[in-house]
């Protein structure tokens, strides 16, 4: 009986809605062609991609042209579930889909809500105009959204050409919502956005107001550097490097401190400007590292990475190019705990970035930059064994052993590090003699400003 309806002679449309009741009925003199707004990532920028949805007779197949990955063409089972599971129909026609511009790599699985709404305009199931809105959004097979990764530049693309609002997942919508003068309507099912568009249903937008984002909770930190006793020289290091902006490498034996120290740099850091969290936030979103409902980062961000990463991993890159680590941290803190334990060539590709403050990754079809303004903080032990220059515990490293150890970091790379900071262990009777306890992280932030 199905097969029957693949044959589009007036027969076999009459036996098609005599089978099947109205509601799943289609006018197929009524199929033609929808263009639906979409956008693609490019760095932490966007770009406007429209969405053209052709539906014709002929053989039934579903080709999407202009560039997809495979993300994009596996997009086509969870739309027709989520059409059919909704009580829609796919339509059992040639359907072609073509991303434009044509030559642009199209990535992600976020294309799937735009495509099902120009199926559902292009075949008559939806009488809606739809070029004054972005769409996008992942389908679940019952039709349910899923976040998608780039809200904000994508929302800023989106304001850019002038589309009156942007429809999108509601866990993304408080991220796209910090663009003023553009209306965003957070949805959680596919339903929600038929019924919008079709005017059976009124959606609020989502607002957020920026500045009182912004400064929520902006010094509210989980550590502080009243929690750090003794290692007084230490701090004032690290409250000189802070002010300065300067990069800082931490040399003592383990369990001295040092990584307890350097968590708590980006404590007495400046705040972030306005520009700076947008600019900080742009980068987390495309990286799909924005925790779900946040609108905007405010604190500066501490990237501590593990000594077995990539160098792709490290300053970002890999076939479909993404931010590293190093891009991550932008307008905050790098920490390299244990720095020779880094293989060499991640290392040596930081040299670069650490003067140019950006990365630029460039491939045969596209060059992307990607900004990488941090303040490098790196710690090591004096020696293999760690006990070198100990004032308790003898070294048990020979000569040769800790010349080689050191000169697993290339000269180059330690003169882009301004202070080289020996950290000395606290012994018991100090910590517990010690009743200066310090100035708190507030107290040193307003001296450094």
């Amino acid at each position: 009986m199905v097969k029957s309806v693949f044959f589009f002679s007036k027969t076999s449309i009459l036996f098609f809605n005599v089978i099947y009741p109205a509601k799943y009925q289609i006018d197929f003199t009524n199929m033609g062609l929808s263009i639906t707004q979409a956008g693609a990532l490019y760095g932490v920028n966007a770009l406007e991609i429209k969405v053209e949805v052709n539906i014709s007779t002929g053989e039934p197949r579903y080709f999407v042209v202009g560039l997809p990955d495979n993300a994009v063409k596996e997009g086509q089972h969870r739309i027709e579930s989520a059409l059919r599971n909704n009580g829609y129909q796919m339509p059992r026609q040639k359907i072609v889909v073509n991303l434009a511009p044509a030559d642009f790599k199209k990535e992600g699985s976020h294309y799937d809500l735009t495509i099902a709404i120009g199926i559902m305009v292009a075949s008559g199931q939806l009488p809606a105009n739809i070029e004054q809105f972005m769409i996008m959004g992942e389908l679940s097979l019952d039709g349910s959204l899923r976040p998608i990764k780039g809200a904000l530049p994508l929302a800023v693309e989106a304001r850019k050409n002038g589309y009156q609002g942007f429809i999108l997942p509601a866990e993304n919508a408080r991220e796209a919502a910090i663009v003023d003068k553009l209306l965003v309507y957070g949805v959680t099912h596919l339903r929600e956005v038929i019924d919008f568009l079709s005017g059976k249903l009124e959606l609020t937008p989502t607002q957020v107001n920026t500045r009182d984002e912004f400064y929520e909770n902006l010094h509210a930190f989980p550590f502080d550097f009243a929690d750090v006793k003794g290692q007084h020289n230490i701090k004032r290091a690290l409250e000189i490097a802070a002010a300065g902006g300067h990069n800082v490498i931490l040399i003592g034996p383990p369990g001295a401190g040092k990584t307890m120290l350097a968590r708590r740099l980006p404590t007495i850091l400046p705040p972030l400007t306005l520009h700076e969290a947008l600019e900080t936030t742009k980068i987390h979103s495309v990286a799909g590292k924005l925790a779900s409902n946040s609108a905007l980062i405010n604190t500066r961000p501490f990237r501590a990475p593990h000594h077995t990463i990539s160098d792709v991993a490290l300053v970002g890159g890999g076939n479909h190019p993404q931010p590293g680590e190093i891009s991550l941290a932008h307008n905050g803190v790098l920490f390299l705990d244990e720095l020779p334990e880094f293989k060499r060539t991640v290392l040596e590709v930081m040299r670069q970035p650490i003067e140019e403050r950006r990365v630029t990754i460039s491939r045969a079809k596209m060059s992307v930059e990607y900004p990488a303004s941090f303040m490098l903080v790196a710690s090591m032990n004096p020696c293999p064994c760690g006990y070198y220059n100990h004032p308790e515990k003898e070294c048990v490293c020979v000569p040769g052993v800790i010349q080689k150890y050191l000169n697993k970091i290339s000269g180059p790379l330690l003169d882009r590090i301004d202070l080289h900071v020996e950290v000395t262990p606290v012994n018991f009777e100090q910590l517990t003699a010690d009743t200066n306890e310090g100035d708190n992280s507030s107290t040193i932030r307003t001296r450094v400003i």
